[in-house]
């Protein structure tokens, strides 16, 4: 059951929708569901507070995690603890569609505040990473490049 607050959210070209949400899991995760165009994916980062994994339903992805590449497609997953810092990149053969679970649940809102205030990266990165920061991610470099 989708949180309906949470369905078609748009940011920088891609939809997230929110199909279960901290509070409907008591805290414990939440799960994105994310459709990403090619070329898209975010600057280096690190969750302080939470595990996160991708369940690549379309499309690949190049991934970073602590230093290690290596590249997901459908049926795969990726997972990437807390504390670990990484990036994605979808490939150019894309659009990608993937689940992201988040254990425990609540950066979810991150996307949401993101697609309401439409921040631009790099131009908007000092309001982005507050905003970040509030939800326990820290930028620690730039997105990975094709």
């Amino acid at each position: 059951m989708k949180d309906t607050d949470f369905t078609g959210l748009q940011w920088l070209g891609v939809t997230y929708d929110i199909i279960l949400s901290k509070e409907a899991s008591g805290g414990t995760m939440s799960i994105v569901d994310s459709n990403s165009p090619a070329g898209s994916g975010p600057p280096m980062h690190i969750h302080h507070d939470a595990d996160e994994t991708f369940v690549m339903l379309t499309g690949s992805c190049d991934f970073v995690r602590g230093g290690e590449r290596l590249r997901a497609g459908p049926g795969e997953t990726v997972f990437i603890p807390r504390g670990t810092e990484h990036t994605f990149r979808v490939t150019d053969d894309g659009p990608s569609r993937h689940l992201v679970i988040l254990t425990p649940g609540g950066f979810e809102g991150f996307f949401k505040a993101m697609s309401d205030g439409q921040y631009a990266i790099p131009d908007d990165m000092e309001d982005i990473g507050r905003i970040a920061g509030e939800h326990h991610l820290e930028f620690t470099g730039p997105p990975l490049e094709g």
